[in-house]
């Protein structure tokens, strides 16, 4: 069994992967002016059943690294190697810890290690999923060790706001994995702690959980967003977003709607939404179709493209569905409006179904 703590100032470990997970540290807190070499104590250590033992960090590791970093590393079906960073963005324990506790002596030797990291001031703890940059206060991290030959190794994550303190000594009677380490955690998932920033978009939920099973980062809502164009925000609503790591796609769910300052209202059972590309893809389901207001003119189809640079839309005809729309002349359309825009600027790896052919 071991157990890893970083100090308080100037002290920082870069953990790339599970292999770095099986070190034992325990570190009290260090001047960020100067990191002596620890000299050997002859206070004894606290006993516990079963006891923890504390590892002084090398010195070497204060002067190269700056935060508390750990990735996880999913390769997916393709082949291709996709990697959640998580980061301490803190160096104090005034305003949170970084620990590492290892498999226990008496759990199967294939047992992860559990990393928490807390952080109460302003970056809070940073974790990158694909475009997806989330900030939250705390944030529990599962991982296996990596097998022999492998770099890393894929686990689970569960973040929002909370706290984590060292303990003195761990509490009788209990026998989780962090109260045998001497670790309190303690989540409080809060709506809009969890933030997320996607290029000019900025999204709150309460809880993120990811995990190596589907390879899917849910936050629960309900979810608030604002994106910033130049003729004003445009803001929005779902019940959670979900990131499929695999497919590097960020998807809103669940009774989506998208406002802007212009007066168009669009809203979908799902959107896909890809800021680097200016564009949702609004997705109808049976629930809830895809649709787009803007004064008296309504637009219906089972896929709308909203272009989120020029507040425009074009739709795209579902297999075996329909485009309708109703327009400030009284008129009906059974078919594409003529007054939708011809294209939407779509990035490549953003799956479009392109316009079918009129019988």
């Amino acid at each position: 069994m071991a157990m890893k703590r970083l100090p308080a100032a100037g002290l920082c470990l870069t953990l790339v992967l599970g292999a770095a997970l099986t070190w034992g540290v325990n570190v009290g807190a260090q001047s960020t002016d100067q990191v002596p070499t620890p000299a050997p104590t002859t206070e004894p250590q606290p006993v516990s059943d079963p006891p923890v033992t504390p590892v002084t960090t090398p010195t070497e590791a204060a002067d190269e690294a700056e935060n508390a970093t750990l990735e996880l590393i999913r390769k997916g079906d393709d082949g291709k190697e996709r990697r959640i960073r998580v980061v301490r963005t803190g160096t104090t324990d005034a305003t949170g810890i970084f620990t590492i506790c290892s498999r226990q002596d008496d759990e199967p030797e294939d047992a992860p290690s559990l990393a928490v990291f807390s952080e109460t001031g302003t970056g809070g703890i940073q974790i990158t999923i694909d475009q997806n940059v989330i900030r939250v206060p705390l944030a529990l991290v599962t991982q296996k060790d990596v097998p022999e030959g492998q770099e890393g190794s894929d686990g689970r994550i569960e973040a929002s706001a909370g706290t984590a303190r060292f303990l003195d000594n761990p509490p009788e009677g209990k026998t989780d994995r962090l109260s045998r380490c001497a670790v309190e955690a303690t989540p409080a998932p809060t709506q809009g702690t969890v933030r997320v920033t996607q290029g000019k978009t900025e999204l709150t939920g309460q809880k993120l959980v990811y995990d190596e099973t589907d390879g899917i980062a849910r936050i629960d809502g309900p979810i608030v967003f604002s994106r910033a164009n130049t003729d004003g925000p445009l803001t929005g609503s779902s019940q959670r977003i979900e990131v499929d790591v695999d497919a590097e796609k960020t998807v809103l769910v669940g009774n989506v709607t998208l406002t802007s300052k212009g007066g168009r209202v669009s809203k979908a059972g799902r959107v896909e939404y890809d800021d680097a590309a200016n564009v949702a893809r609004l997705i109808g389901t049976p629930e809830q179709p895809a649709e787009s207001v803007q004064g008296g003119d309504t637009l219906r189809a089972g896929v709308i493209l909203y272009d989120l640079d020029r507040n425009e839309v074009v739709a795209r005809k579902a297999e075996g569905g329909t485009i309708t729309g109703e327009f400030q002349d009284g008129e009906a359309s059974p078919d594409t409006p003529e007054t939708a825009p011809a294209e939407v600027p779509v990035r490549p790896t953003l799956p479009v179904n392109p316009p079918q052919e009129e019988p």
